[in-house]
């Protein structure tokens, strides 16, 4: 991934792990070695894994297809309902030990779960990955940036522009809300001579809990948006002007 010629330190290389799809086999053993349910037909679901084995296994396939010796962050992706935060720590120190990753977070976690994983760490989790957007903002009112602030964990913000550059995930807003939004979004974007997109970033950077919005790669222009939206100063009265188009309310 990275030739000879560039500086491994200019990079921040942040990997996911704890998802596993149905054509991933089992991985579980009996006493004697062979993997449970290989005598018999059994359907494999897709499943969550923070067992340490599979943590542990997953950094070492990431290192080798990154071409990288270490990972900067690694997150656990989705919450483990079986999860058992004694091995979870076990894994994280033995991979902070060896070098293998630097830092640890999490993703979609709820601030229980984050509370209930970092009591069994000894260094702090830094970042927490969720959905944070015009359409789902439940970020705000549940507990997660609150915590993000209190605890020092970044809130990194995926699908940022979404019911703005592309549809939510279980969009439920109607036709006519859209519409306010948009009419409202293209009303800032000509007082800060930008694009709507550069406010809708403005707009989640404007939250104290720093949020950090993950631009995909693969549009120039909502990077180009992202970038822009350190052009300018984006307003407090602008700020909730956009939450009570998408709200349809005022804050009360």
């Amino acid at each position: 991934l990275l030739s000879s010629e560039h500086n491994r330190e200019q990079f921040v290389i942040t990997s996911k792990c704890g998802i596993r799809n149905e054509s991933e086999p089992m991985t579980q053993m009996s006493a004697e070695g062979v993997p449970v349910g290989s005598a018999t037909a059994i359907k494999i679901p897709k499943r969550y894994d923070f067992s340490k084995a599979h943590i542990i296994s997953s950094v070492e396939n990431s290192l080798r297809r990154l071409q990288t010796d270490y990972l900067d962050i690694l997150l656990l992706h989705r919450p483990d309902f079986l999860m058992d935060v004694h091995e979870v720590a076990e894994a994280f120190n033995e991979l902070n030990n060896q070098g293998k990753v630097s830092f640890f977070g999490v993703s979609n976690f709820s601030v229980s779960q984050i509370g209930l994983l970092q009591s069994a760490l000894s260094f702090p989790l830094v970042a927490n990955q969720l959905e944070i957007n015009l359409h789902n903002i439940e970020s705000f009112s549940d507990g997660s940036l609150d915590q993000c602030q209190l605890k020092n964990i970044v809130p990194m913000a995926w699908c940022p522009l979404a019911n703005v550059a592309y549809e939510a995930w279980g969009n439920t807003f109607s036709s006519d809300r859209l519409a306010v939004m948009n009419a409202e979004l293209a009303r800032q974007a000509s007082v800060y001579g930008c694009s709507p997109q550069s406010v809708v970033f403005a707009w989640l950077m404007k939250h104290p809990a720093k949020i950090f919005p993950i631009v995909g790669s693969t549009r120039l222009k909502h990077i180009e948006a992202a970038i822009s939206s350190f052009g300018f100063t984006y307003s407090r009265e602008d700020w909730y002007n956009l939450w009570e188009a998408r709200s349809g309310y005022p804050v009360a």
